[in-house]
């Protein structure tokens, strides 16, 4: 089953859409444990519900504010659909945030308060755990990004794909601790296709002590990151660059045996749309119709972003250094 959200009031400013599914492909009874939240400038909500696209209105939400999210649930047996499900419900429950500080206070506490209430699963000895990519949008400010998980953002200007965020896991601890170079680790995190993860929203974190999951939350951050990644810290702010289109993807996007290639085809296709919804329909279309080689069948979830400007408004400056792709 796809899921594609109605029309959404994001502002003069900003073309947004959101799609989702249990895969390209997929079996009948594949279990979609991928979620999304898009709250638009008016604070109608769009999100799932066991599967199924819901809308909901949320109380005092600020003109203008627009909040976007990517989760990729884990954990089997319905667990990691349910977490999803859970911190979507404490995103429609956490008031617009106006600083990085205070949006990865809010997160923080609502990671440690779901850890609590979901516990550990008696059968598997585990706990579930699911990814979180989001910006919060500020009307005439810089975007927020938080992010934990493997899940991405990422930036498309003419023909380039730009990653605007670091997958959690082991590649990146290793590089953390000097044992990756950088090429290596672009191989290893860009390049191929591995399952593993090394830190999730409610599961807690493997950086801290590779030998061990810890229950809190590991910022990377220019403090542990190795200089090649210094640009990309989880939490930041980010200018949106006019010329630019931004998808927020789960996984199953890249789950193939050449994702490089597979990645290198999304210019053209979205250059031949003219709104964030063909861009998220072609998308998806281009993933069941033509998808890369040895896909590894996987839930699909993606909010394609395009920001809007007239003919008098110029493209600003980056407020940081982008990173133009692998070495």
């Amino acid at each position: 089953m796809t899921t594609v959200t109605p029309s959404l009031d994001c502002g003069p400013y900003l073309d947004v859409s959101v799609q989702s599914s249990a895969g390209a492909g997929a079996p009948p009874r594949l279990e979609n444990q991928d979620n999304y939240l898009v709250i638009d400038s008016s604070g109608s909500a769009a999100f799932l519900h066991e599967q199924a696209g819901q809308r909901q209105q949320v109380a005092d939400w600020p003109a203008g504010h627009l909040r976007v999210a990517v989760l990729d649930g884990m954990g089997g047996h319905g667990r990691g659909r349910e977490a999803a499900e859970a911190v979507v419900g404490g995103l429609l429950a956490m008031p617009a945030c106006h600083s990085l500080g205070e949006l990865s206070a809010r997160l923080d506490l609502l990671h440690a308060q779901l850890q609590a209430h979901f516990g550990v699963d008696p059968a598997s000895g585990k706990r579930p755990g699911t990814t979180l990519t989001m910006l919060e949008l500020r009307p005439g400010k810089p975007a927020l990004l938080y992010h934990v998980g493997d899940s991405r953002l990422y930036e498309i200007i003419d023909m380039q794909v730009t990653p605007m965020t670091i997958d959690h896991v082991p590649a990146t601890a290793f590089a953390m601790c000097g044992l990756l170079g950088e090429h290596e680790w672009w191989q290893q995190v860009h390049g191929e296709h591995r399952c593993q993860i090394s830190q999730a929203f409610i599961l807690g974190n493997a950086f801290a002590n590779p030998a061990e999951l810890a229950d809190g939350l590991y910022e990377l951050s220019p403090r542990n990151l190795p200089s090649y990644l210094y640009h990309l810290p989880d939490r930041r702010a980010l200018e949106l660059d006019p010329r630019a289109v931004y998808l927020l993807a789960s996984d199953g996007f890249w789950a193939c045996a050449d994702p490089c290639a597979w990645l290198a085809r999304w210019p053209g296709l979205f250059k031949a749309q003219h709104s964030a919804r063909a861009m998220t329909e072609a998308l998806f279309a281009e993933m069941t119709s033509n998808p890369p080689p040895e896909l590894h069948i996987d839930n699909l979830t993606a909010i394609v972003l395009r920001p809007l400007m007239n003919d008098d408004t110029a493209a600003p400056i980056a407020s940081e250094q982008l990173c133009r792709g692998a070495p």
